[in-house]
């Protein structure tokens, strides 16, 4: 079985701003999304966070682990669009057939991922399958909230109850594991407007990583791993990161070897 982790960086869609709220072709992006945040905070009160269809995928990084090998990466390039980065997820989804693994995925990657497939079209049929082409998806598939085929660490750590939802950082640095680094998901706005997206991408592996190194530590406590299989799966990780020899990955690992 494959597993395929996986964590999203997102931005404020502002062509989507600008129909919905028919603002000025003339307006800058950052004035365009002030709009939208200045809408939203009216709202909800007070948070500025958009609705998840006025979300645009700014980065998309996954840690793949096959039978053989682990890697974390970041689909695509700087260069790549939107669409590109997408078509590139869901057809890991159709190549590997995998186990997804997210932490909030079904309160928020997910659905911003639906929504932007609507937008450009991307054809993700094993995504959206339950049955109807492969029996083996009618009790286990991506959609369904309760089936092991996507598994949303945070939705199935609370018990699936919003009340007992806590945030991977936490969840990560509690269990000895690097946690953030620096930056944040509050932050990529911000940095993208500097043009740092290899920033956004670079933290968005980390986050990646600390999911997986979560969802190892719950095929433990599942018994799916032994002890010795768990110590065998994070020496794995370890040398794979080494291997990369890439900034962001070295400083995660010695983040992880402080803690």
């Amino acid at each position: 079985m494959n597993t395929f982790v996986f964590d999203i960086e997102t931005i404020p869609d502002v062509q989507a701003g600008r129909r919905i709220n028919d603002l000025p072709p003339e307006l800058s992006d950052k004035a365009v999304a002030d709009v939208m945040f200045h809408k939203r905070r009216e709202q909800t009160g007070g948070s500025d966070f958009l609705n998840h269809h006025l979300h645009r995928v700014a980065a998309i990084s996954v840690a793949l682990r096959t039978p053989t090998s682990f890697k974390v990466w970041s689909l695509g390039t700087v260069e790549s669009d939107e669409a590109d980065i997408l078509a590139r997820f869901f057809g890991g989804i159709d190549k590997y057939t995998p186990t997804l693994v997210t932490w909030n995925g079904s309160g928020f990657d997910l659905p911003v991922l639906h929504y932007r497939s609507l937008v450009h079209g991307i054809n993700c049929a094993k995504y959206w399958d339950v049955g109807n082409d492969d029996r083996d998806f009618k009790w286990n598939n991506y959609i369904s909230r309760y089936h092991w085929r996507h598994t949303d660490l945070m939705d199935v750590l609370a018990g699936f109850s919003p009340r007992a939802n806590a945030p991977l950082d936490e969840v990560a640095t509690l269990l000895g594991f690097p946690g953030k680094m620096g930056m944040s998901g509050a932050k990529v706005w911000d940095q993208f407007q500097e043009g740092n997206l290899e920033g956004i991408r670079n933290y968005c592996e980390t986050d990646v990583l600390n999911t997986y190194l979560v969802y190892l530590r719950f095929q433990l406590v599942r018994g799916v791993l032994t002890q010795a299989g768990y110590q065998v799966e994070l020496d794995l990780v370890r040398t794979s990161l080494q291997a990369e020899s890439k900034p962001h990955l070295d400083e995660f690992l010695q983040h992880w070897k402080q803690s």
